[in-house]
């Protein structure tokens, strides 16, 4: 009887692990082309790849977190929700250590160093703080959301003045070194070209569609097989739905685009934050800060800790580690691994 129960369980899988998979593929196929564009972009938009990483790939990359987590939150599963968005977050982080292993030439944090850079970690971390400020205050809403969830808007859009502002007229100059490779656009391609924004935004809309069947497909797998939904969205669906950040940082860093490959994690994770606002906002029985287990925290204390880490590495600008691998690499792959096992083993 119980093998025959397995039988069904498994077989009823089959549909969503089907839907699981092509839909990571697609954001794989989709994501490896939005570097190339992105790149071209900021140098006929005369944005340069920092602001452009920030402003537009950015976006993009995180548009199937959004789409996965707002079907979620809309769903009334803020477990879920959540430990994607903030799962997400963390491993956007680690790959950051994954393309300091791949960027052989020089510690990544060293060649890729830029004001721009530096600001957007910072806004990071003040924004994480954020939503784990609002489980500690009473669950008071006004129009369906906490007020914490404005903020974290309003907080947004005045760091990203301030990150425009530090491209414009920068206070601080990384020195530079035989290693560092600068972010100049190319003026002989201060041009738009429709092509080039028609193939960069339909892979936008590509990736989101394929988010929103990855976080359906993920949902049916919870269901059938009985595992804590913080697992399913902190480490499925975020691994999933983060797969354009990895793509498109390797791809940027293969084709020397370094600062956009940075700037895109970091511009990634601080576009997640406005994801968490959307959850709130989607979710209707209240303040989805105060119904989300309290191991949520967990993801976002560790992505403080992560990016304060790569902050030191940033400003540090360590040339070669061990192996040519920074410290700050090596060491959020070490704080990501054993996170991922506390949270594992507590649910």
């Amino acid at each position: 009887m119980s093998q025959l129960f397995e039988a069904d369980v498994f077989t009823s899988l089959i549909p969503s692990i089907i839907a699981f998979a092509v839909a990571t593929l697609v954001i794989v196929i989709a994501g490896s082309q939005l570097s190339r564009w992105a790149d071209t972009l900021a140098d006929r938009t005369g944005l340069g790849e920092a602001l452009f990483g920030v402003l537009f790939l950015a976006g993009v990359t995180s548009l199937p977190d959004f789409a996965a987590t707002l079907s979620a939150a809309v769903d009334s599963r803020p477990d879920l929700a959540m430990s994607n968005v903030m799962g997400s977050m963390a491993i956007n982080l680690v790959f950051l250590g994954v393309a300091d292993i791949v960027y052989r030439k020089a510690n990544l944090e060293h060649a890729a160093a830029s004001s721009v850079n530096l600001m957007m970690a910072i806004l990071l971390i003040v924004l994480l703080t954020l939503p784990l400020l609002a489980i500690f205050t009473p669950t008071f809403t006004w129009w369906n959301l906490h007020p914490i969830t404005p903020v974290i808007v309003t907080a947004y859009l005045f760091g990203l003045h301030l990150v425009h502002r530090a491209q414009e007229r920068p206070m601080w100059f990384p020195r530079l070194t035989l290693q560092t490779v600068s972010d100049e656009p190319d003026q002989h391609l201060r041009s738009h070209s429709a092509t080039v924004w028609f193939g960069f935004i339909s892979m936008a809309v590509v990736t989101a569609m394929a988010g929103w069947i990855l976080m359906e497909a993920a949902k049916g797998i919870a269901d059938q097989t009985g595992l804590s939904e913080t697992v399913v969205g902190g480490l499925f669906t975020a691994l999933a739905t983060s797969t354009p950040e990895l793509v498109t940082t390797i791809a940027a860093i293969r084709i020397g685009a370094l600062t956009l490959a940075v700037s895109n994690i970091f511009g990634t994770n601080c576009f997640n934050m406005l994801v968490v606002a959307a959850a709130d906002a989607g979710y209707a029985r209240g303040s989805i800060y105060h119904d989300m287990a309290p191991v949520q925290m967990t993801w976002g204390l560790v992505s403080i800790l992560m990016t304060a880490i790569l902050l030191l590495g940033l400003v540090r600008r360590q040339t070669y580690g061990i192996g040519r691998i920074g410290f700050e690499s090596a060491l959020i792959l070490g704080v990501y691994a054993v996170a991922l096992g506390v949270i594992v083993v507590s649910t």
